[in-house]
């Protein structure tokens, strides 16, 4: 049985289907790219997975365990943590009290006293890049630092499966090397995730899984070059015009080089 198991999810708000019958797999220790454009549903897939929201059909199973209805901080304690787009760390304390807090109230966070989890958002900082930073307050940080605090304190929750959503948009080339290599470490370390990007050269790098979402449905799933040659997903990405504009192009372009070459 998969680790993880999305089957048959629906998310309904009123009048819109937010998503409609999304169902994939996610392996112990894969990477799993989530892409679609905006308004594609996938930061409200996210939110079901965490269980920020209840949905109004299908199912979400972890590790034996269905948790469609498993409260959030419940599916926190199960293995599984998130990232936000929107970094909203607590700015009046230091980035090592911010990481601290998850450590003390995560999955893991009973075992410890309050020296340990110190000791342990220590540690974090220094896998982060931010142990530079410790003890300065997270207001002062950079925008790419507060996404890598942000990520720290996912992963005080000692996670298992991690969520991550958008943790690059914003940064700059540069910056997107120093993102992509910590989530390969992360990787390396036995943490599954689940990436919400736009980045395509991104996402392609660390994937090994890319499922692809359109109008709230699943249009494709697959190994990232295979997935990004799917007519399906150029067109949700590029338009059907475009497609066609293409396809037209490199049909005159193969009659002439058939000509030339009578």
């Amino acid at each position: 049985m998969s680790f993880l198991e999305i089957r048959g999810v629906g998310m309904r708000f009123g009048g819109l289907q937010a998503l409609d019958d999304v169902s994939f797999r996610v392996e112990r220790g894969s990477v799993v790219g989530l892409i679609g454009p905006n308004g594609s549903g996938k930061t409200t897939l996210m939110n079901v997975i965490s269980g920020v929201y209840k949905p109004t059909a299908g199912s979400v199973t972890f590790a034996d365990k269905t948790i469609a209805n498993v409260p959030t901080h419940q599916v926190c304690r199960l293995g599984i943590a998130r990232t936000f787009q929107i970094v909203k760390p607590f700015a009046s304390l230091t980035v090592r009290e911010n990481v601290a807090v998850g450590a003390m109230y995560g999955r893991d966070g009973a075992k410890r006293t309050t020296a340990q989890a110190f000791d342990h958002a220590s540690e974090l900082l220094e896998i982060v890049s931010l142990a530079r930073v410790a003890d300065r307050p997270a207001s002062d940080l950079t925008i790419p630092d507060r996404k890598r605090l942000e990520v720290a304190k996912a992963l005080a929750l000692d996670p298992d499966v991690l969520l991550l959503d958008e943790v690059m948009a914003g940064l700059n080339a540069s910056e997107v090397d120093e993102a992509l290599a910590l989530l390969r470490s992360l990787s390396e370390r036995g943490v599954t995730l689940i990436v919400v990007e736009h980045l395509m050269k991104a996402i392609m790098a660390v994937s090994t899984t890319i499922v692809v979402l359109a109008e709230g449905k699943k249009i494709a799933e697959g190994a990232p070059l295979e997935v990004t040659q799917s007519r399906a997903v150029i067109e949700a990405y590029l338009g059907a015009r475009y497609v066609k504009r293409q396809e037209a192009a490199r049909a005159v372009a193969d009659a002439r080089a058939a000509e030339g070459a009578r």
